[in-house]
């Protein structure tokens, strides 16, 4: 039999974190070996959908009550097809900052991943709590942590001077917390860092004027290149207020930049690869990691990158896995 064939659903190809890696999936050549993997955009909301020719169909949809429909359709019209849904979004600090009425959302995530043969978490601590909020059985949960090429990021040049640019990239949105960040930074004393932050939202102007007339904080705007603005960093701090994995926080680890990241959600899964977690999140607790951070500017030999290799092979190990047991035999 030849490679199974997986087609892949997004109803958002916006760019952003979950375009990466179904990039990723679809150009990696170990993943085309394991795979004929194909892409198709469903409209949101759409109730009717057309039968696919896959062995495996992967949902990357957003859930929600509207959504629920076409969940069931897919379903419907897929009786002996296994289904997988990725999970790229909902997360135990999303729900507990974002969700008023919990109850009813958490029968939501019972009801649609229901529809599924597998879930796929996106992080270790996303998985977890999956199964501890009863919205997953264990016994249908994998855990496949997100990735993309890391391999430019490898190539980046490593530091070879005290970490003086603190580096913020990502949506300029509520969720990225870089309110919290910005009010940290500006307690800081030192004259000779900065604090550089990579990205466009409806948050900009508000956050510009939390930056105040602070010339050590720049807005760099949108960078089409990540590799060029993660050079231009010694440090990333990653304050998310929710956060299904990250993956500026691989990137950043690829590249041998020193991450700090919030102790919440997917977030703590980077800290067994070298991340410091920032403990409650807090301006006070930012303050103190980044002056940790950048408080020793004597002068040191070039680090060496940590290796990031293993990221993309878990990767497609992972899907290897999930392939394997799911493919007609």
């Amino acid at each position: 039999m030849g490679r199974p064939r997986i087609v892949h659903l997004v109803d958002d190809t916006t760019a952003g974190g979950v375009m990466r890696v179904l990039d990723h999936i679809m150009t990696a050549p170990p993943m085309g070996e394991l795979a004929d993997h194909s892409l198709q955009r469903i409209d949101r909301g759409k109730v009717s959908l057309a039968g696919m020719d896959a062995d495996i169909v992967v949902s990357h949809l957003a859930v929600s009550w509207r959504a629920m429909p076409m969940l069931m359709a897919l379903r419907l019209r897929h009786p002996n097809t296994p289904l997988v849904h990725v999970e790229h979004s909902y997360t135990e600090a999303f729900v507990a900052l974002n969700v008023a009425r919990k109850g009813r959302f958490a029968t939501l995530l019972r009801l649609a991943y229901g529809l599924f043969n597998r879930v796929v978490a996106v992080s270790q601590a996303q998985g977890d709590w999956l199964v501890r909020s009863g919205a997953v059985p264990m016994a249908k949960l994998d855990v496949i942590r997100s990735c993309v090429d890391l391999s430019a990021f490898r190539a980046v040049p490593a530091l070879a001077t005290p970490p003086r640019v603190i580096g913020a990239i990502g949506r300029l949105d509520r969720q990225k917390g870089f309110d919290t960040l910005i009010r940290a930074f500006r307690n800081l004393p030192q004259t000779d860092i900065a604090l550089h932050i990579y990205g466009e939202g409806d948050q900009e102007a508000a956050l510009r004027a939390l930056a105040g007339d602070d010339p050590r904080i720049r807005f760099m705007g949108f960078s089409a290149d990540p590799v060029a603005a993660m050079a231009a960093v010694d440090i990333v701090a990653m304050s998310s207020a929710w956060e299904a994995y990250g993956l500026v926080a691989i990137e950043a680890l690829a590249a041998g930049r020193g991450l700090l990241v919030n102790d919440i959600d997917g977030l703590v899964d980077h800290a067994p690869n070298g991340a410091q977690t920032v403990e409650g999140g807090t301006v006070a607790a930012w303050q103190r990691a980044l002056a940790d951070a950048v408080g020793d500017a004597t002068p040191k030999a070039p680090s060496k990158p940590r290796s990031s290799q293993f990221l993309e092979d878990a990767f497609v190990a992972g899907w290897r896995d999930l392939t394997a047991r799911l493919s007609p035999r």
